[in-house]
This record gives structure tokens, C-alpha cells and sequence, in this order.
């Protein structure tokens, strides 16, 4: 079978270095514009007794910042700052749960950051009791926190099984300690293993691990490790990122050296070379960057077409509804999209006077709509069908896909437009010939690969 690295040169540097939305909505967030909350308040009151909820709570504190980290995050230790915002969450979530005439049941609680476990113990199942009191639970509910491991103490573990944890992402990023000190994240791989055998012991089930190519002095061998790491420890699924260093958006990048980046061409090599630990490891490729064992619910939803994407990124998901709380956090229903203020003292002003913090989203028209569809189905399913899109759609397509295909990165084979396996990486490539709304720009997106 023909991989990417078999293209011409000049061809994968050309792709590899475009810069692309990541689509994990459309249209994307840098398209939202200013939203009045009485509009999002009138999408919540249209859910109906048979539309599920996905929660979403977004912490934006760390104990330390890491150099690469995109999230919007901040450094602290204040107790009477966490204190206050997980209030506020909670003031948050009523008014939200006030709106809602009725819901088939919350189907999922994410909670990323930062790191929520900044909450601390008492916090987080304060947390946690106030919104299953806010809002019904379905049997089976997932439970999901993003964790690093390297604060997860026995009283945070407790904590964490208590609020019935089912799922943990832990973040590695790389195992490297060269690589580790040029990021800022000293992450020794006994803190992951103890933080694994924790969880596990708590009775969670699900253990995702994020790895992260394109760092600097990060090598093949170096990426070719710390995937063989993860698998190792069991991983239930692994998602493999590509470094966009946006040091215009994030400051602290800048405390990373451009000259110790990898190039264009050795971070498709990279790409290439976790996807092959990974595979030969027993899992199967879901999407753009994940790898999941065959029996998790990702690979099975992959391989029934039922694999969904947000702003979590791929995920089995399937609730029309996704409520996102706390600052800087994005929401999705039917109507569109709405993201919450930034800025957390603007946030807080918000909430605590009684109004919903909106900033921006995006009512959704419906050639949105359509579109949507379509570039959710390539970036799960690596093709198309031609029947699917409407003519005018695939008229204004047609020359970025008849590039892609004189390329040799899709294939046109009878009614549907499929990703070669040469282009499997460039899957964002097909996905942006139906963005109605792309102007490439290196200052808006990161690299495709």
C-alpha cells in the first residue's frame, strides 16, 4: 500500500505546509461572530423531550504552564480564585438548566481545561453534585476528564471515582526528557504508569493518551517511542497531533525555538512512523490522528459511519446538544454555535450578574448545514459521497478536488470522492474544498500535517 512519504517531494511539502482548519466545526470558530444571548437562549428553549445533552466545563487553570499548550489557560494557585470560578460554573449551569423546557438526559460530561483537577477533590464533586442536580443523567453516562499526571494524588483519585470517572485523557505529549525539558513539561514515565494503574484501579475503563509530534529536537525515533509507550500501558485510544506553533496567539511559545522545530518533511515521517507503531500495536486508524483498539466504542463507531466530531475532537458522541460552561468554552445545538466570554474576569461579570456570558458564535444557515455535513463525513470517514453534495456546492469544489485527485490524494471512483492511503494525512485538504467561508492564512491556521 502506497503512504504518504511515496509522494513527490515537492507535492508533500506543498500539502504538508498548507495551513487548515482543524474542523472540528463548521463553520469554524474563527468565523463566529457577535451573538446575542437571548439568541442562544432561544435555542435552548426549542430542545425537545427526546434531544440529549453533552456537557462540556471548562477549567483554565494549570500549577505550571507548558510551552507548547495551545488551551486557553492561565497559572495559578489561588484558592480564592479556583474557589470563585467554580462557582460561577455553578451559576452558570442553573441558568442554562433554567432554559431547558426538557432533555432526554445528559449522554456525557467532558471536563477539560487546564486541568479540572484544579479544583481539587472537594471541588470537583461539588461540581459535579451541582450539575447532576441541574440536570438529569442517563444510565451509563460517560464521565470524561482531561488529567495530568503528574497531579493526581490519592485524594484526587478518590475524587475522581466518586464522580464516577468512565473515561481519563491523559496527556504524555512525548516521553523524551530532552524533548520534555524544551517544552517545559518534566513528565517522568513512572508518573504516567502510577497515574494508569490509579485509574484502572478506580474501575475506569477508558484511557486515552495524547501525543504530540513536530516538538522540538523531537526525532522519529523519539515519537516511534513514546507511541510504543502508550500502547504499552494499554492504552484504550491515542490521538497523535501535529505541534502548530501560533506564537502570535499564545505568548508563551515564544520560550520555543523556531530552529528546534522539525520541518515540514520530518514531521510527516514523524506522522507516519507513530501510525505504524500504533497499527502494528493492534489498533485501528479512526480519523485524522487517532488510533483506538478494535473493541473501543471510537473503532466501532468508525467502522459503522456513526463517528462524529466536535470541539472535543472525534468522538461517539451523538447529543444534538452540547452545553459548554465556563470561560472560553464553545457550545453546539441545532440552531449553531455560541462561545462563552474569554476573559475570565469578563466571565465572571457576566455570571454573576444573571446574564449568560456570550461572546460570539454563529447561527447556522442551511447551506452551513450542508456543509457541515459534508466535511464531518470526510474528516470521520476519509470520503465522500458525490450524490450527497449539491450540484452548486460541487461546482464551486470541483477544482480544489480536481487538484487533489491529479495530486493523488483523492480518489474519484464512481459516486464517491475517497482519501487515497497515500492521502490519508491530508484529510483536512478535502474537508476545505467544501469550506465556503476558507481564506488560507499562516497567522489564522496551523500546518495540515
Amino acid at each position: 500500500m502506497t503512504d504518504a512519504l511515496d509522494l513527490p517531494a515537492d507535492t508533500l511539502l506543498r500539502h504538508a505546509a498548507t495551513p487548515l482548519p482543524r474542523y472540528t466545526s463548521y463553520p469554524t470558530a474563527p468565523h463566529f461572530g457577535p451573538l446575542e444571548a437571548e439568541t442562544y437562549a432561544g435555542w435552548l428553549r426549542q430542545a425537545g423531550s427526546g434531544d440529549a445533552l453533552s456537557l462540556y466545563a471548562h477549567v483554565p487553570f494549570c500549577h505550571a504552564l507548558c510551552w507548547y499548550c495551545g488551551c486557553h489557560t492561565s497559572v495559578t494557585r489561588s484558592a480564592a480564585r479556583i474557589a470563585r470560578y467554580k462557582d460561577a460554573l455553578a451559576r452558570e449551569a442553573a441558568m442554562v438548566a433554567a432554559l431547558l423546557p426538557a432533555h432526554a438526559g445528559v449522554a456525557a460530561l467532558h471536563l477539560g481545561g487546564g486541568t479540572p483537577t484544579a479544583l481539587g477533590a472537594a471541588g470537583l464533586l461539588r461540581l459535579a453534585a451541582t450539575l447532576r442536580g441541574l440536570f438529569a443523567f442517563q444510565p451509563g453516562a460517560e464521565v470524561a476528564a482531561e488529567l495530568d499526571p503528574r497531579t493526581l494524588g490519592a485524594d484526587l483519585l478518590d475524587a475522581l471515582g466518586e464522580l464516577g470517572l468512565t473515561r481519563a485523557s491523559l496527556g504524555v505529549q512525548d516521553i523524551t526528557p530532552a524533548v520534555q525539558a524544551l517544552i517545559g513539561r518534566i513528565q517522568p514515565t513512572a508518573q504516567v504508569e502510577a497515574a494508569v494503574r490509579g485509574l484502572r484501579a478506580l474501575g475506569v475503563a477508558g484511557i486515552n493518551m495524547d501525543l504530540i509530534y513536530g516538538l522540538p529536537a523531537q526525532g522519529v525515533a523519539e515519537i516511534e517511542a513514546s507511541a510504543r509507550f502508550a500502547a504499552d500501558c494499554g492504552a484504550d485510544r491515542v490521538a497523535v497531533f501535529g505541534y502548530a506553533h501560533v506564537p502570535w496567539m499564545k505568548a508563551h511559545q515564544k520560550g520555543i525555538k523556531v530552529a528546534d522545530l522539525p520541518g515540514a518533511a520530518l514531521r510527516m515521517r514523524q506522522a507516519e512512523a507513530a501510525a505504524r507503531v500504533l497499527t502494528d500495536a493492534g489498533y485501528v486508524a479512526v480519523g485524522l490522528d487517532h488510533f483506538a483498539r478494535p473493541g473501543d466504542a471510537m473503532a466501532r463507531a468508525a467502522a459503522a459511519g456513526t463517528l462524529r466530531r466536535n470541539f472535543q475532537g472525534y468522538t461517539t458522541d451523538t447529543a444534538p446538544y452540547l452545553l459548554g460552561f465556563g470561560a472560553s468554552a464553545i457550545g453546539a445545538s441545532p440552531g449553531g454555535f455560541v462561545q462563552n466570554e474569554a476573559e475570565e474576569k469578563r466571565w465572571l461579570a457576566a455570571v454573576e450578574a444573571g446574564r449568560l456570558p456570550v461572546a460570539r458564535g454563529r447561527a447556522l444557515s442551511a447551506d452551513d448545514r450542508i456543509r457541515a455535513g459534508l466535511i464531518e463525513r470526510v474528516m470521520c470517514d476519509g470520503f465522500v459521497g458525490v450524490d450527497s453534495v449539491p450540484p452548486a456546492v460541487m461546482a464551486a469544489a470541483a477544482p480544489r478536488i480536481d487538484a487533489l485527485v491529479a495530486d493523488g490524494l483523492v480518489d474519484r471512483r464512481g459516486a464517491r470522492l475517497t482519501m487515497t492511503a497515500a492521502g490519508r494525512p491530508f484529510l483536512r485538504h478535502l474537508a476545505a474544498c467544501f469550506d465556503a467561508y476558507l481564506a488560507p492564512s499562516p497567522a489564522r491556521h496551523s500546518a495540515a500535517v
